[in-house]
């Protein structure tokens, strides 16, 4: 056991049973996962004239009071429409120790319906970092940017780490751990600053797809429905290009793969950094979270491909097969989770393909 990194699945449990967490109401089976916590909503959501950070001297609640539009009861469900922006209390508030800081992220099928979700702490100048000793509420920003999206209190769009100290790994430390574990089916990895993660644009399976793209004019995806929705009443399926290239178009919202198969060995986790914002106008996965175990053979993975979830800016942009568009970075955990992803507790996407988000039937 380290001193320094992400606290396991047990730890996480600890936290909360010792005050560092406070639901409102208890946890569901399924909320800790092996290195993260899901957050959610609760039972209101505002309508807010824009995205906001609270700062230093000022909480989220005094914010909404000066930005709110409107308030929207989700006890019972409500769509929350595209490209407003909302703001939710979330049955977790937090009251951390000292030594234990926080990071958030949306979950994988939050980012694969393209709905940008942020947490916000009181007094705070920046999106998804809780600072060490925090003691608050939390708040989730939405903003559904391709489909409409029907909520209740309880969804979960959010999870949340925690760590002690910097487990990063270093250049020197991240090479030994490939030589070791493999991480990366790249004979040829660049693991510099990050596992280099490229895009694959030759094609998948028989039907040599290389993605999807959104369509425009949906219906509404309801985030609790498993398997509910018809693939072809929201998405286009894209066949591989003989020049194995791909031009986003802007305000369009693709599903791609990585070219390379990737893993996470139990005693690590990694998340997807952008690659360097110099390099394109594009925005490639806001779900950054993998959790230890993600595509590990002992898990069940053999390797899984990273699903990029991809949005060009303001221009036409060229993608070309193999181009890097993100990094895998590697932190360690304070200790072995009890359980791996993709062990029996549900997990969506090991040993992944192309993959849609779990609200759509195969």
């Amino acid at each position: 056991m380290t001193t320094k990194g992400i606290l396991p699945d047990h730890m996480i449990a600890e936290l909360a049973k010792s005050g560092g967490i406070r639901p409102v109401r208890e946890f569901a089976p399924d909320q800790i996962q092996p290195a993260s916590l899901d957050l959610r909503l609760g039972k209101v959501a505002y309508r807010v004239r824009a995205s906001f950070l609270p700062g230093p001297r000022t909480t989220v609640a005094e914010r909404i009071g000066e930005l709110k539009l409107h308030e929207i009861p989700l006890t019972g469900g409500a769509v929350l429409e595209t490209n407003c922006v909302y703001i939710v209390p979330l049955l977790e508030s937090l009251a951390l120790p000292a030594d234990i800081a926080a990071a958030a992220n949306p979950k994988s099928s939050t980012g694969r319906i393209d709905v940008f979700t942020r947490v916000i702490a009181d007094n705070t100048r920046g999106f998804d970092r809780i600072e060490s000793g925090y003691h608050g509420p939390l708040y989730a920003e939405i903003s559904p940017k391709t489909f409409p999206v029907l909520v209740r209190e309880g969804s979960r769009l959010s999870q949340i780490r925690f760590r002690r100290g910097h487990g990063l790994l270093d250049a020197t430390a991240l090479r030994a751990l490939h030589d070791k574990e493999r991480l990366t089916d790249d004979v040829e990895a660049d693991v510099a600053e990050g596992i280099a993660v490229g895009v694959d644009l030759a094609g998948l399976g028989p039907d040599n797809f290389v993605g999807y793209r959104a369509k425009r004019h949906t219906g509404l995806i309801d985030v609790e429905k498993r398997d509910g929705h018809t693939v072809a009443d929201f998405w286009e399926p894209m066949a591989a290009r003989a020049d194995r290239s791909l031009i986003l178009d802007p305000d369009e919202f693709y599903i791609l793969a990585s070219k390379e198969s990737v893993q996470v060995p139990p005693d690590y986790a990694a998340e997807m950094v952008p690659f360097d914002p110099l390099v394109g106008e594009f925005r490639v996965h806001y779900a950054g979270f993998f959790d230890p175990g993600f595509g590990y053979e002992g898990a069940g993975g053999r390797g899984a491909r990273a699903v990029l979830e991809v949005r060009s800016r303001e221009v036409p942009f060229i993608l070309e097969h193999g181009q890097i568009v993100g990094r895998l970075v590697y932190e360690k955990m304070i200790a072995r989770p009890t359980t791996l992803y993709g062990m029996g507790i549900g997990s969506n996407y090991q040993a992944q393909g192309l993959k849609l988000s779990k609200h759509f039937r195969v």
